[in-house]
């Protein structure tokens, strides 16, 4: 969750908590994604609007935070070391199971039904960074991809139409009717 659209804020020294915000047609994922974790989550998402500040549209989103937690405190330092959120180099290690993948894929990937080929968007990190994030899902999940600079998007892993067909095999067994739309076709 952290390396798509969680956050990992800190609470104090030692703690932190998981937040998760989605667009507001996205609340049962997001309620899906906080199902995994019972011990962390409990309540209820809430709704906000938020108004650009250079536009005058507004975004409807809901947000969900967990309980603060030592064991997350530990992965913020991993994550966000300096403060802004970072691809740790023993990335493959917390890559357990291919639920990672999808998730992350649901968070950040896309899939372009005319070319047939998906994008993993990995923000704003470095080409270390990005090269890190490939080589742990070619180690982990047998995924091969190439990494692009999106320029304003930052990097992007680019999965060709064969390796799409991988993704999908592997999102399609943690389905969300909500965010099927990310699914490869």
């Amino acid at each position: 969750m952290v390396l798509g659209d969680g956050y990992i804020q800190a609470t104090g020294e030692k703690n932190a908590r998981l937040r998760l915000e989605h667009q507001a047609p996205h609340k049962e994922y997001l309620k899906w994604k906080a199902n995994l974790l019972p011990n962390l989550f409990q309540g209820k998402p809430s709704f906000l609007e938020r108004t650009h500040p250079l536009t005058p549209k507004t975004y409807y989103y809901s947000r969900l935070q967990s309980n603060a937690s030592p064991v997350l405190g530990k992965l913020r330092k991993v994550f966000y070391p300096d403060g802004k959120k970072k691809i740790p180099k023993d990335l493959a290690k917390f890559l357990r199971d291919d639920i990672a993948f999808a998730i992350w894929f649901y968070d950040v990937g896309c899939y372009y039904q005319r070319d047939r080929c998906s994008y993993l968007y990995l923000g704003r990190v470095s080409r270390a960074e990005a090269k890190i994030a490939n080589e742990a899902i070619l180690e982990k999940f047998g995924l091969q991809s190439s990494i692009l600079d999106k320029k304003n998007k930052g990097f992007a892993l680019y999965f060709s139409k064969v390796e799409s067909e991988k993704v999908k095999k592997i999102v399609e067994k943690y389905r969300v009717p909500v965010m099927a739309y990310k699914i490869p076709l």
